[in-house]
């Protein structure tokens, strides 16, 4: 039977080899070029692990299968495999790979631990544990098995064995092939009994044996004579016995006497050339499987995630009700299912964490997905929902429409949060969670800027003191010390003396002259825009005097604070798009000008490296998730007055990666259009290079009968019952600022898509008006939504809508050229978006168009400070106000962000905390410690 076993052992595995190639081949044509993915792992560089890689790689390559062999030094350490490891676990291209064994290392690594530290899924070779356990239950149709013994399975089968009712002798116990040959045969009905090599009544048992198969590792073990006639015989051992006739002195034998047993055995395997070929062929098989699987379960370009179910109550309960009643998964969970790798994400706790700018390296050649602006009218005090439409309409493309969905937004300020707000995390059935991590302190980003800010503003004071009580040689040697003896400028120092014109870099080489350029800044008090800042509406700081104390010798100056989302350096986040772009802007931030009247800048401070060190965390992306399991971005939160209220471009930018091409980022922008959505076209789409596709924009029947001239709607108050009635006079006159938004969004050449936000007291026949009158003033389209009481099932409507309209030609373009003088741009803005006559520049403002453009900075975009409750500058003409002088009192420059924003109006940084700010209802519950009375 010797010639019929040597056919059937490579003729079959031939016939694997073959029918896996056209299985390859077919994937290739049904997936546009995938390919099954192998990877084998090598620790050390063993002669005959070196072999058996050799005769995988050229298996693999003789069928299709894109294998890599990653060789790691004898010298790795556990931590280095496990971290490659890893690495191919989360490498979607791979779909299986194999640790060769044994780890040739010179560092104590524990197998199981790296056995076992391979996924699942990708475990071609059937070592994991998981894998094994389903083994031994007889989960035979979801495991990988151990090659070997799969490959002696398919052996037996192909020569026409019946393996049920048969007894079977397994001789061996290792998890490489005696213990997962032993379940093999026994799931396949098979009588089993496993013996080894210390097994008293061996040849008995072996004479019982109807199959056989051994794996001892000892030459020759089983003699001829124990054989049964007739039996099936696998011999899998690789065993090395003297022969002086080879050249090298040895030869290969298996576990059997292999020339006394083929007289007996009905089939026998030869060794070498017989279970070896078949193994190689299994390895084989089940990486193709396993591709199979990875295709049939993942679709290209959809992202494999859970959506949790909603069931909203009736009446929607508080806001911290709804958010507690959905359990969230773990962030970790989500990032994995979102397509980020583990090493691209640092966790915060079970519900946030933060994203690593090297995710966008990895993903840059991806294409990017549908990009979708929220915005809204000018809205009442009480807010119209852009965020909870945001994370409605988000729910809605994800959970409920199957698309890949980010929602982008801004972290909410701890000011508003415990001052009038209360917090801005959506509401009802749409909103991230958890709220009150979303709403208190998230990773820390804004006391990082709170450290920064307030770090330079040190600066700026402790450099004004020791100017003016030093002499040039005194600050010399204070700014560049000698060290061992020895003086040297720092990095950011020659950067100060490159741009004052000096090319020395020798300290000891400078004059007198230079010395006095370097050491002096002469900064002007008077000039300083740079303030101190808080994360908390404190009123009495709004104006103070600082240097108080005897130990400032009388160099005392009038300042003040500022709340932390309104520094420049909040804004320099928001806009960003590296850190290498990041420390580029932190040092060209302007935070005085000379009494010369040159711009004076943080790099000129030297404080410009210890800012950016103390952003380094800031500027990775906080990842959260929504009530439905859709990811949310939550990073930067600039003001939407003083800067241009939209988070981060960094977020955008990897949202449209990981959604891919057909998927959504949806990002919302402050205020009403007239502010957020014009700042985030002329603004953040200039700096981020992004083509928005869609706007969104927010409107409620109350806002709208506002504008009609209805009564005067406050924070805390009870609305007037002008409001609860049906009044269709009211809101057609109002539905006039509704026209002006969708005509300030159609500007810029993007379809309008009007969100009616439904109230339960608006009547069908307001919500119709509303529709009616946008679709006549241009929108695309609108949608009434419901999603505060129901979730994303309440905004499938607006998601249709939006994929409609996304699917349109976007014909994106800039209100202005950047290049216009300072004072055009600022008309263009107020006549076209605002509505105005004209503007007038008031003196201190006519100053700062000359300063600014005398210093280079006239080509910057404009990011205008007014009021959000109306067009105009003034807060109490509502609808669409008319003939009026847009007045402007100041302007002032964020150089680091990139933008000069005029002040328009009267209106402070710092707000004041109400009456009854939130946090009188807000406490910690000691027993649970949880926080209560949130929101």
């Amino acid at each position: 039977m010797f010639s019929l076993l040597v056919t059937i052992c490579f003729s079959f595995s031939r016939q694997v080899r073959e029918r896996l190639k056209k299985q390859v081949a077919e994937m290739k044509e049904k997936a546009s070029g995938f390919r099954p993915g192998l990877a084998i792992l090598q620790v050390g560089n063993r002669d005959d692990s070196n072999l058996y890689i050799n005769m995988k790689l050229k298996a693999a390559a003789e069928i299709g299968i894109n294998a890599n062999h990653i060789k790691l030094p004898n010298t790795a350490t556990e931590a280095e495999v496990l971290r490659c490891i890893n690495s191919l676990n989360e490498d979607p291209a791979v779909h299986g790979f194999i640790v060769q064994l044994p780890l040739d290392s010179d560092m104590p690594i524990n197998t199981e631990k790296v056995t076992n530290s391979v996924a699942p899924e990708k475990d071609v070779d059937g070592l994991s544990s998981i894998n094994a356990g389903k083994l031994s239950r007889g989960d035979l149709g979801d495991c990988f098995i151990p090659c070997t013994p799969k490959g002696c399975m398919e052996l037996i089968r192909h020569a026409g064995v019946q393996v049920a009712g048969k007894r079977a002798v397994v001789i061996g116990r290792s998890k490489i092939v005696g213990a997962p040959m032993h379940d093999l045969l026994l799931w396949n009905h098979a009588t089993v009994t496993t013996c080894h090599s210390k097994t008293a009544t061996l040849a008995e048992e072996v004479s019982k044996a109807d199959i056989l198969v051994v794996a001892a590792g000892k030459a020759e073990m089983v003699k001829g004579e124990w054989i049964k006639p007739g039996a099936v015989v696998i011999d899998c051992g690789i065993n090395h016995i003297p022969d002086s006739t080879k050249a090298s002195g040895k030869r290969v034998v298996g576990d059997v006497a292999y020339q006394e047993a083929k007289e007996r055995a009905a089939y026998i395997t030869p060794v070498p050339g017989g279970v070896g070929p078949m193994t190689v062929a299994m390895l084989m098989q089940s990486t193709v499987e396993s591709a199979q699987r990875f295709l049939d379960k993942f679709q290209p370009g959809k992202w494999n995630i859970q959506y949790p179910q909603l069931s909203p109550r009736t009446p929607v309960p508080s806001d911290i009700e709804v958010s507690r009643s959905c359990t969230p998964k773990p962030i970790g969970l989500l990032a994995k299912e979102i397509g980020l790798l583990s090493e691209e994400v640092e966790l915060y706790g079970q519900t946030k964490c933060k994203v690593l700018l090297s995710t966008l390296r990895r993903l840059k050649d991806h294409p990017d997905g549908k990009y979708v602006v929220v915005t809204g009218i000018t809205p009442t005090p009480l807010g119209e929902g852009k965020s909870t439409t945001t994370f409605g309409l988000a729910q809605a493309l994800g959970a409920h429409l199957n698309r890949n969905t980010f929602a982008c937004v801004r972290q909410p300020s701890q000011g508003p949060t415990f001052g009038i707000k209360g917090g801005a995390a959506g509401g009802g059935y749409s909103q991230v969670i958890p709220m009150e991590e979303f709403n208190l302190h998230l990773t820390g980003d804004i006391h990082a800027i709170t450290a920064a800010n307030n770090l330079v503003a040190a600066a700026i004071d402790a450099r004004m003191f020791h100017e003016k009580t030093q002499s040039d040689q005194a600050l010399y040697s204070h700014l560049v010390p000698a060290v061992s003896g020895a003086r040297r400028f720092s990095d950011i120092q020659i950067r100060r003396l490159q741009r004052l014109g000096i090319t020395k870099t020798d300290p000891e080489a400078l004059t007198n002259e230079e010395i006095n350029n370097f050491v002096r800044l002469d900064i002007d008090p008077h000039t300083i825009t740079w303030q101190r800042v808080l994360d908390t509406n404190d009123r009495f700081l709004r104006k103070i005097s600082i240097g108080q104390s005897l130990t400032e010798k009388g160099f005392s100056r009038m300042a003040q604070f500022d709340i932390t989302v309104a520094s420049e350096i909040m804004a320099v986040l928001a806009l960003t798009d590296s850190l290498e772009d990041m420390r580029s802007r932190l040092g060209k931030m302007v935070v005085a000008s000379s009494e010369k009247g040159e711009p004076v800048t943080t790099e000129d401070l030297g404080v410009s490296g210890a800012v950016t060190v103390l952003m380094k965390d800031a500027i990775k992306p906080n990842l959260m998730q929504s009530l439905e399991g859709t990811p949310v971005f939550v990073h930067a939160g600039p003001f939407a007055n003083i800067a241009h209220g939209n988070s981060s471009v960094l977020a955008d930018k990897i949202a449209l990666k990981l959604v891919g091409q057909e998927g959504f980022v949806v990002t919302e922008a402050g205020f009403g259009a007239d502010i957020g959505m014009e700042k985030f076209f002329n603004i953040k789409c200039r700096y981020s290079g992004l083509c928005p596709h869609a706007v969104v924009l927010v409107a409620t029947v109350r806002a709208l009968k506002m504008h009609g001239g209805g009564p005067t709607v406050t924070a805390g108050v009870p609305l007037p019952k002008e409001y609860a009635e049906e009044n269709l006079q009211l809101l057609t006159k109002g539905c006039s600022n509704l026209v002006k938004q969708i005509q300030n969004a159609r500007t810029f050449g993007v379809p309008v898509v009007v969100a009616v936000n439904a109230f339960k007291s608006d009547t069908e026949a307001e919500l119709q008006l509303v529709a009616q009158l946008a679709r006549e003033a241009g929108a695309f389209d609108a949608v009434t939504c419901t999603h505060w009481a129901e979730g994303g099932k309440g905004a499938v409507a607006l998601a249709q809508a939006v994929q409609r309209a996304t699917e349109t030609p976007s014909h994106f373009r800039f209100l202005y050229d950047v290049q216009l003088p300072i004072a055009v741009k600022i008309r263009i803005i107020a006549q076209q978006i605002y509505g105005a006559d004209d503007i007038e520049l008031l003196p201190e403002a006519e100053q700062k168009v000359a300063l600014y453009t005398k210093q280079g900075f006239g080509s910057l975009p404009i990011c205008m400070a007014k009021t959000h409750l109306s067009l105009s500058h003034e807060p109490e003409r509502k609808g669409v106000p008319t003939g009026f002088i847009l007045p402007i009192r100041d302007i002032r420059a964020s150089i680091g962000a990139g933008f000069l924003y005029p002040l328009v109006g009267t209106m402070s940084t710092m707000p004041g905390l109400p009456t009854r700010p939130c946090f009188y209802d807000i406490d910690l519950d000691p027993v649970s410690e949880e926080v209560i009375g949130l929101f």
